[in-house]
């Protein structure tokens, strides 16, 4: 095992290092990390509002009044909705820190082109009305996850183009004497013409193709590849690959993927449900709880296992703490702290194990289901935080209980050398910070003879 770790570390540690100064890229990490304390809050608050056990509505209403939920779910609503509201200003910021020019206006030009390219508008069909009405307002759907990749587009355009537009000298100079707050918002002027009209002319061109604007443009070109997916063993593994990718780079892949795929999915489990309730052959194996039940454990990537192996073994102080605060959430399939946090968005030591764990849950849990080890899922419908063992017994009896722990050990063994190299990555670079500190107050340096 050491030697493949040793291995592991001498692949995986150099190309972690050539992407991790790219300044693009710290960009995004940065950008991510801005966000990333909310969204453990607001994960927190998600468990309490679906925490699953029987009456859990019906105890919270007796406490807290009818509207328990609604006023509960606020946090967790306020941080996950406006995700890529903040990755866009946070990556913005930290791109233009790096080249050196004013990080705030470059924010605030990047999420007003974000606002240019996104529609503002949504449908809304009133109560017993068939007419549907376009209604002006801020689509959450695009400022949550499903709007991330295009906001990181954006972003990294707009800020880049600031840069440039800034070093060629296109500003309006101010005279000495002049505040430093005025003199930084003139000198913006010009580039953020530029940059706005550059984006408003690029949503226009979008306006006259048949998807309207460039975030539906994005969103059904990333469906395409899945549209001719089945329910077979080889469709869910497809979907799940493509899945994963797109989370990889940041792209809500269980947004996209599911568009297609879930509607498949749940038809599947109502036909299981209705055969289970009539005493009838369960006749599926691929289905909505097998999906939910078994292919991911604690999130995409089925990340439960990561956190398991961070908890146990890490000793970098950064991925320890991450890894106390993910914990709760990542039983009850909350994740994205460890997506954005750890982070595993363009982390290519964590791309393998986050696409190998589900992929090799899937194929373990169809054939143990093909073989009659496990029985077929019976298309209960559970909360979707239901913690594994528990889901797995309610849905397809104590063996699956099982099934799902043997799954999480064995996506901890995947995981361990890679968060291992991840983790002495973090280490050494924790160690550095530490002796710099040191040198910068070193009174052994110190002559007091000349004083």
């Amino acid at each position: 095992m050491q030697k493949f770790l040793n291995w592991l570390e001498r692949v995986l540690t150099p190309m972690a290092k050539t992407i991790g100064e790219n300044k693009y890229l710290i960009a995004i990490r940065d950008g991510f990390l801005l966000s990333t304390p909310l969204l453990i809050v607001g994960s927190l608050f998600l468990v309490l509002t679906n925490f699953p056990i029987p009456n859990w509505n019906e105890i919270m209403s007796g406490i807290l009044g009818d509207d328990w939920a609604t006023m509960l779910n606020k946090p967790a609503t306020a941080s996950f909705d406006i995700m890529t509201i903040l990755a866009v200003c946070g990556i913005g910021y930290s791109l233009a820190k790096q080249f050196k020019v004013d990080a705030m206006q470059a924010a605030i030009i990047s999420l007003v082109s974000f606002f240019i390219v996104t529609p503002f508008s949504t449908t809304f069909t009133p109560e017993g009305s068939t007419e549907v009405y376009e209604v002006g307002s801020l689509p959450l759907r695009w400022m949550g996850s499903s709007g991330l990749f295009l906001g990181m587009v954006v972003a990294l355009l707009s800020t880049r183009m600031f840069v440039a537009l800034i070093r060629k000298g296109w500003t309006i100079k101010m005279p000495e004497g002049v505040p430093p707050t005025v003199v930084k918002s003139f000198e913006a002027l010009i580039p953020s013409f530029v940059i706005l009209t550059f984006f408003m002319v690029a949503n226009w061109l979008a306006d006259l193709t048949s998807y309207g604007n460039l975030q539906e443009i994005l969103f059904k070109f990333l469906q395409m590849p899945l549209l001719s997916l089945g329910n077979t063993l080889g469709a869910m593994i497809i979907a799940y690959l493509f899945l994963h990718f797109f989370w990889f780079f940041g792209i809500n892949g269980s947004s996209v993927v599911g568009a297609v795929f879930n509607p498949v999915l749940r038809a599947l489990s109502i036909e299981n449900l209705d055969a289970y309730k009539n005493g009838l052959e369960v006749p599926n194996i691929i289905t909505g709880q097998f999906q939910d039940m078994f292919a991911t454990f604690g999130g995409g990537g089925s990340t439960l296992s990561l956190i398991l192996v961070m908890v146990i073994i890490c000793k970098s102080q950064r991925i320890k703490k991450l890894s106390q605060l993910s914990l709760v959430p990542g039983i009850f399939g909350i994740n994205e702290p460890i997506i954005f946090g750890l982070p595993i968005v363009l982390n290519p030591i964590i791309l393998i194990p986050f696409v190998l764990v589900p992929t090799i849950n899937i194929i373990i849990a169809y054939f143990c289901m093909d073989f009659g080890l496990v029985a077929y899922t019976n298309g209960i419908q559970l909360p979707w935080t239901t913690p594994p063992i528990i889901s797995g017994f309610l849905v397809s009896g104590w063996q699956a209980s099982i099934l799902q722990g043997v799954l999480i050990l064995l996506g901890m063994g995947i995981y361990y050398p890679f968060i291992k190299v991840l983790d002495n990555q973090y280490l050494k670079e924790e160690h550095e910070a530490e002796e710099k500190e040191t040198e910068e107050i070193n009174f052994d340096d110190f002559d007091f003879d000349t004083l």
